[in-house]
């Protein structure tokens, strides 16, 4: 976007990369909350039809408006502020709820390279901004002056303390698995993850009961039923928002319902593909006329998913007490996932990096290729020793290339080593009756190291023979890749 603008408005870099970052802003906040407002409508529609009632069907088609109708309530409503209150804090509580539950979604992805901000440590920003959640309702509880809001204030900081340790550990055996915290490696790691078909880790035996903890401890983390203990309507009043009214009490709801939607997403990328099909059959990913389009869709529609999940749960489990709680969060998630982190590193390093001198730079198999979902490996060494054959001099690079799927000359996964490890777009820059080069450039993450790729005419059952390079600084190496067919003849 930033090229665009320079393009076609001849502005300065400085100017087009500011210009580029709003808009990109604005594009994931308005729709944001646009979705909010539908999500709420969906949220009472199906407790509706849980309870046997017909739900809000009033304001509009169906009832689609009646979410615009009751903000238009609240936003003509005086706003009222308790006397005895903390008044700046009081006003600046329901803004940081609002604010925070906005923030975290700058490096979701919504399709590859389809992100606003693709950092390394998307995963840890995501973790570090969920946890600031709190402290709107800790703010708002205080400031009310009040002392149910102020037992709510309480509650919501034990419960966020007690469930985000967990989250910590299950995030990171996702992390050890993956090998990288940016999202959008997450998301590619899933890849033909189980049988290479299967799309996402949540199939995988020893990672399907991280999402069951992770699922439930959503629950917790945005104060949902069964775990809505900070406003609970029996004990305190409304928690936290009792002396709110008007716009002030709308910025929670916003805020809670972004939070929900993005709790939603964070199991839809860390478990179940994020924006790749639940299989890795090649018609899956383009149906929808684009390959942009069709992530969006897979990823939309894995959130909708989660969030009926969600208003299920909501509708029809009782809530619960809160020292049942607290034992859940402190007895049960926190020794399951300390466990699962132990025995996910010890098989980690019984199976994947048991030899990590051969696997790295020794003589491939076919048998590698499988351990970390690769179709093909290259030798990489210095130019000068390009073709040498001696083991232990040659950096193995495994890119995963699907030459089966439509436009599958267009892009390709480097999967092992992690310092590698991304999507890139190739782009033909020459062509002979013999072949073709051209340049590799990142798609995810963005990575200062140049690559390009040549192909041969030489055409193996699983893709023609390649040659990759690479460039980093003073360091050129190339190298011939190898398929598994190719393995297979010469082992």
């Amino acid at each position: 976007m930033t090229a665009f603008f320079q393009t076609n408005l001849g502005l300065t870099y400085e100017w087009s990369w500011a210009l580029a970052t709003v808009a990109g802003i604005l594009l994931i906040a308005l729709p944001l909350m646009l979705a909010v407002a539908m999500i709420i409508y969906a949220d009472r529609k199906i407790w509706a039809a849980m309870a046997l009632r017909k739900g809000p069907n009033v304001v509009g088609p169906f009832g689609l408006l009646q979410s615009f109708a009751d903000g238009l309530k609240v936003f003509l409503q005086e706003t009222i502020i308790p006397s005895a209150s903390n008044k700046g804090i009081f006003l600046i509580a329901p803004i940081v709820t609002f604010t925070v539950a906005l923030l975290a979604w700058a490096v979701v992805p919504f399709g590859p390279g389809a992100v606003l901000a693709d950092i390394n440590v998307g995963l840890l920003y995501i973790l570090a901004i969920s946890s600031l959640g709190v402290y709107g309702v800790v703010m708002s509880g205080w400031a009310s002056n009040s002392k149910y809001p102020f037992f709510s204030a309480m509650r919501a900081a034990a419960q966020m303390i007690s469930y985000e340790v967990s989250i910590g550990f299950i995030l990171i055996c996702v992390v050890l698995w993956a090998g990288t915290f940016n999202m959008n490696g997450i998301i590619t790691a899933q890849q033909g993850h189980v049988l290479g078909i299967i799309n996402g880790f949540v199939a995988n035996p020893l990672l399907f009961p991280l999402w069951v903890m992770f699922l439930i401890s959503s629950l917790a983390e945005t104060a949902r039923a069964p775990f809505d203990l900070t406003e609970a309507e029996s004990e305190l009043v409304a928690g936290y928002q009792t002396e709110y009214s008007s716009m002030s009490f709308a910025l929670f709801w916003l805020g809670e319902y972004a939070n929900v939607i993005l709790m939603c997403a964070l199991n839809a990328i860390l478990f179940w593909g994020g924006w790749l099909p639940p299989l890795d059959i090649p018609i899956l990913y383009t149906f929808l006329f684009t390959e942009g389009l069709t992530a969006i869709f897979w990823l939309f529609a894995k959130i909708l998913l989660f969030f009926f999940i969600f208003s299920w749960v909501k509708a029809t489990v009782p809530r619960y007490r809160y020292d049942q709680l607290m034992r859940l969060g402190w007895k049960v998630f926190l020794p399951l996932s300390l466990f699962f982190v132990v025995l996910i590193s010890g098989w980690l390093m019984a199976t994947r990096y048991d030899d990590a001198s051969r696997f790295s730079s020794g003589k491939p198999t076919p048998a590698m290729l499988a351990r970390v979902n690769a179709t093909s490996v290259c030798q990489m060494r210095a130019p000068a020793r390009y073709g040498d054959e001696v083991e232990g001099r040659a950096l193995n690079v495994y890119i995963k290339r699907d030459w089966a799927r439509p436009n599958s000359d267009d892009t390709l996964q480097i999967t092992y080593p992690e310092q590698l490890a991304g999507l890139l777009k190739f782009t033909q820059t020459r062509s002979n009756g013999f072949g073709g080069s051209g340049s590799l450039d990142w798609i995810t993450p963005k990575r200062g190291i140049k690559m390009g790729m040549g192909v041969t005419d030489v055409i193996y059952e699983d893709g023609p023979s390649s040659i990759l390079f690479l460039e980093d600084g003073d360091t050129v190496l190339m190298g011939d890749c190898w398929s598994k067919s190719r393995l297979e003849r010469f082992a």
